[in-house]
């Protein structure tokens, strides 16, 4: 977690920008919760348990500004929706979606960096990030849907 939080003192250093008490209050909650995806809504919720001035634009603001720094992944769904997650190199995952609920499972699957270098070397093409999403319907909407 410490690694995580000198990342991102030294990416705002980087690019002239400051750690503010408020990025750093919503840094916390984010990495109190690794493992979270989470709306712009669901991170103000928790934040506000710690700190009642931060308001809803300053979420905003904060969540753009980690994104531009990759600090952290957007996940944008087809309902203009939105979704984020801390990005970490060493932990690349896919999402199943479920259309109806929402929920998000993470996988990682092996054939599918076999795949990826496959693609590479068939098109002599260098991948440097891929984002693969399934939709669908997770276990307990599959039961209600039929």
């Amino acid at each position: 977690m410490e690694n995580l939080r000198e990342k991102f003192k030294l990416r705002l250093a980087e690019n002239n920008y400051k750690l503010t008490r408020q990025r750093e209050i919503i840094l916390e909650t984010i990495l109190e919760n690794k493992q979270w995806h989470f709306t712009a809504e669901e991170l103000f919720s928790e934040v506000r348990k710690k700190e009642k001035e931060i308001g809803m634009a300053t979420i905003y603001r904060t969540l753009e500004l980690m994104s531009k720094l990759d600090i952290l992944n957007v996940l944008e769904f087809n309902d203009d929706s939105r979704k984020y997650e801390l990005y970490l190199k060493e932990s690349h995952h896919h999402h199943l979606i479920c259309k109806n609920c929402g929920k998000l499972i993470e996988f990682n699957d092996q054939d599918i960096d076999y795949f990826e270098s496959e693609l590479e070397e068939k098109y002599n093409f260098k991948i440097t990030e891929h984002k693969l999403r399934f939709y669908g319907y997770c276990e307990k909407c599959s039961q209600e849907i039929n």
